[in-house]
């Protein structure tokens, strides 16, 4: 036999055998289908993203014990901390991150001038200056002659983050009493953590103060308010949660059951019968004391939270318009197209 037709024999022996290799794969796998279910495949992780421990709620969200009906079984939950709603932006925009809690300014950021046209807005997290509940203070020293806005022109003062939702508001008071924010005043960028320093040395006559920060006896101590961001700009939806299309089109059903814990858990901690609870929660999570939060954490000395989620679309569109208005967004846009309400929606419906 020549040396060709020994090669093709070979070659036709070697297909002969992975056919049927091929062929016993398969009835192993028709078996294997046929003698029983086949394992279902492992629940998608949700990553939800926070900032603020206990005022983020996803910090805490499923600390209660038996809350979360669903948990481990259409899904598992992560929850990640950020140092910032920027960083949170980029993790939603490379895939590293499903549910980001937003502010406001963050999130028109990321449609406008990051081009994320595929976020929307699927939950609230909390709003400043509804009736009855807590809004952000403007804050001067008690010792300081300041009796009106127009009292700091030629001052200097502080900001959390220019561009950002307190930012945004000082700028709109200091435009209503005739401040220029470039010349009339000298604006330092400092962490809200820090603005009580700033204030008691000095550094800034005016520091913007929000919770936890502004119930600290020592602040209010050396400082009044001069101004709130009620005043300033009316009811502000601070913080929403956001996530991308494509994400919600993939796991839709575990996002129903995610949002139906989501929103029970809400509900355990306003429920002002489990006020005790849900503080000890929060100083155990943070391991401060329990009288750092009992006076007003999930009580109307804290911002409102909706009861099933559901944001202030009005509240949002008026602060994105700021936004535009004020050069921070490259445009403003209609936020009833970057919201998707309908999982959480549904989920509301299933609590009775």
């Amino acid at each position: 036999m020549s040396n060709a037709a020994s090669l093709k024999r070979h070659y036709r022996t070697l297909f002969r055998f992975r056919l049927a290799l091929r062929v016993l794969a398969a009835a192993a796998m028709l078996g294997a289908l046929s003698s029983g279910p086949v394992r279902a495949a492992d629940p998608p992780t949700i990553r939800v993203g926070w900032v603020v421990p206990v005022a983020n709620l996803p910090s805490v969200l499923f600390e209660k014990p038996g809350v979360a009906h669903h948990l481990g079984q259409s899904y598992q939950y992560q929850p990640v901390r950020f140092a910032s709603t920027v960083a949170m932006v980029t993790a939603l925009a490379t895939g590293d991150l499903d549910i980001g809690t937003l502010g406001y300014s963050a999130f028109a950021i990321a449609v406008t001038n990051a081009g994320m046209k595929d976020l929307r807005v699927i939950a609230d997290e909390f709003r400043d200056g509804v009736a009855g509940y807590y809004t952000d203070e403007y804050m001067v020293r008690k010792d300081d002659p300041i009796a009106r806005i127009e009292d700091l022109k030629g001052k200097v003062v502080g900001s959390n983050s220019l561009g950002g939702a307190m930012d945004i508001a000082m700028r709109v008071m200091f435009r209503q009493h005739a401040i220029d924010p470039k010349t009339d005043v000298t604006v330092v960028e400092a962490g809200l953590a820090n603005m009580k320093a700033m204030l008691s040395e000095r550094k800034v006559v005016l520091a913007p103060a929000t919770l936890p920060f502004s119930y600290d006896p020592e602040l209010r101590a050396i400082a009044r308010p001069l101004f709130t961001q009620k005043e300033a700009v009316g009811t502000t939806d601070m913080i929403i949660w956001a996530a991308r299309a494509p994400f919600l089109a993939a796991n839709r059903a575990a996002m129903v059951d995610f949002m139906e814990d989501a929103v029970r858990a809400t509900h355990f901690y306003t429920d002002t019968a489990n006020h005790q609870e849900a503080v000890e929660i929060a100083a155990k999570f943070t391991k401060q004391p329990v009288n750092n939060f009992d006076d007003w954490l999930f009580t109307k000395k804290d911002f409102y939270r909706d009861p099933n989620l559901l944001p202030d679309l009005a509240a949002l569109q008026k602060s994105i318009d700021l936004q535009a208005e004020l050069g921070f967004v490259k445009a403003s846009f209609e936020i009833k197209d970057y919201t998707d309400l309908a999982i959480v929606k549904e989920a509301a419906a299933r609590i009775k």
